[in-house]
C-alpha cells in the first residue's frame, strides 16, 4: 500500500469519524397516497420486490418479483395467478395524479406469464436492480430453481444474468432482450455471492452492489459488497473491478465486505442535501425495522446503521414477516426518499387470504438539512 492511498484513508476515516458523530435528523411518514396507487382489485393485484429506475424524467420502470394476477374480493385473492415477475410503468411524480400501468407476458393459451424467463428454460426469474446507460437499459435478473422442499422457503438462487434491452423507451412488449450469464458469483448452501442487489451511475462509473454470504456466522452473515465497471462497458464483464483491501482489483476473490447484516435486496443512492451516500434495507434480509446507513464515498466507510422504521404488519399475524426495504431517489422530493417494503406470510394460504400484504408498501424519510 502506497503513502498516498494510506493518507487518504486516513483522511477519509477522520472525516467520516467527524461525519457521524451524532445520529442525522430525519423523520418519517406515511405516504398513503402511494399505497392507494398501488392496490389494484383486478390484474396486477400485489407482487413483492418493487426496484425501481427512472426511463425518462417522467416515467418510472417499476420491477417486481412474484406477482398476483387476478382478482381480490373481500380482502381475499380470489381467481387469481401468481406469476415469476412482472413490470410496470409510472407517469408522473406526483402520486395523487400519475398513472401506472402493469405489464406482463401471455401465454399461448392467453393466460398471464412472467415478463422475464431464462433463455436456458432453467427455473425462473426474479428481477433486481439495473440502469439506463448508453441509451440502453440494463437489468440484474436472478435465476431460481424450486428446491422441492414444502413451504415459501423452498426455492434457492443459481446464478444471474444481465438483461440488456436495446430500445428501452419502446413499448415494453416490443423490447428487443438479449441476456447474458454474469461470470461473477458463488452459490452453495453455505451461502452466495452476487451482484445486482443495487444500481448506481456516480462520475464516469456504474457501481453494482451485492452480497457475499457466510452462514457460519449466522443471522449478520451477508455483507454488502460492490463492483464497478466503466458506464459504456457495463456488459462487458472483463472491464468489472471488485472492490477489497481499500482498492479496485480484477479479481473477484479480493473483494471485501463493506458492513455486514445487509438484505439481498436494498439500494445505495446519493443524497445531495446530506453530501452522503445512503443505503437504506431491511435488517439482517427480514425483519421489522428498516435500516439506514450513510457513507461519505461509495465504498465507505459506512456508519452504524439507524433503524428508521419498524413494519406493523407483524403484529397482524403471527405468520407475518416483513422485507425487501429499498428507496426510490427518482421519485423522491427534495431532501426525502420515498421507500417501500413488503410484508408476507410463511403461510401461502394465509397470504392469498389477505390482499393487504404482499405489495409495496410506501413511506418517506425526510432529512432535516438543517440540524444535520
Amino acid at each position: 500500500m502506497n503513502r498516498d492511498f494510506t493518507t487518504k484513508s486516513f483522511f477519509i476515516v477522520f472525516f467520516s469519524a467527524c461525519l457521524f458523530a451524532s445520529q442525522p435528523k430525519y423523520s418519517v411518514e406515511l405516504l398513503p397516497e402511494y399505497d392507494v396507487l398501488f392496490t389494484k382489485t383486478e390484474g396486477w393485484t400485489g407482487a413483492d420486490g418493487a426496484y425501481s429506475l427512472p426511463l425518462t424524467d417522467e416515467v418510472t420502470l417499476w420491477l417486481f418479483g412474484d406477482t398476483w394476477i387476478g382478482k381480490v374480493a373481500d380482502g381475499k385473492h380470489t381467481g387469481a395467478t401468481m406469476i415469476n415477475n412482472s413490470i410496470a410503468l409510472q407517469t408522473g411524480k406526483n402520486p395523487t395524479t400519475a398513472s401506472v400501468k402493469f405489464l406482463r407476458q401471455t401465454t399461448q393459451k392467453g393466460g398471464p406469464a412472467a415478463f422475464f424467463k431464462p433463455d436456458d428454460g432453467n427455473g425462473f426469474f426474479w428481477i433486481s436492480h439495473g440502469i439506463v446507460t448508453g441509451g440502453k437499459l440494463y437489468l440484474f435478473l436472478m435465476q431460481i430453481v424450486k428446491t422441492g422442499e414444502e413451504g415459501v422457503f423452498g426455492f434457492k438462487q443459481i446464478g444471474t444474468s444481465l438483461a440488456v434491452i436495446d430500445n428501452p423507451n419502446d413499448d415494453p412488449l416490443e423490447w428487443r432482450i438479449h441476456q447474458h450469464k454474469v461470470p461473477y458469483g458463488r452459490y452453495s448452501k453455505d451461502g452466495n455471492l452476487f451482484f445486482g442487489s443495487a444500481v448506481m451511475k456516480d462520475g464516469d462509473f456504474i457501481y453494482i452492489y451485492g452480497a457475499d454470504e457466510d452462514w457460519s456466522k449466522g443471522v449478520d452473515g451477508r455483507s454488502m459488497i460492490v463492483a464497478r465497471v466503466p458506464a459504456d462497458k457495463i456488459a462487458d464483464f472483463k472491464q468489472w473491478r471488485f472492490f477489497g483491501n481499500g482498492q479496485w482489483q480484477a479479481e473477484l476473490t479480493d473483494t471485501q465486505g463493506l458492513f455486514a447484516g445487509t438484505a439481498t435486496e436494498y439500494s445505495v443512492c446519493y443524497q445531495p442535501s446530506l453530501g452522503r451516500y445512503v443505503a437504506i434495507y431491511t435488517e439482517i434480509g427480514m425483519s421489522k425495522n428498516i435500516m439506514m446507513r450513510l457513507s461519505p464515498t461509495t465504498t465507505g466507510p459506512w456508519s452504524d446503521a439507524y433503524g428508521i422504521y419498524e413494519c406493523p404488519e407483524v403484529k397482524w399475524h403471527k405468520t407475518y414477516f416483513c422485507y425487501a426495504a429499498k428507496a426510490h431517489p427518482e421519485i423522491s422530493a427534495k431532501d426525502e426518499l420515498t421507500i417501500t417494503y413488503a410484508c408476507n406470510s410463511t403461510d401461502f394460504w394465509q397470504m392469498a387470504a389477505d390482499a393487504r400484504i404482499y405489495r409495496p408498501r410506501f413511506l418517506k424519510i425526510k432529512f432535516d438539512v438543517h440540524n444535520k
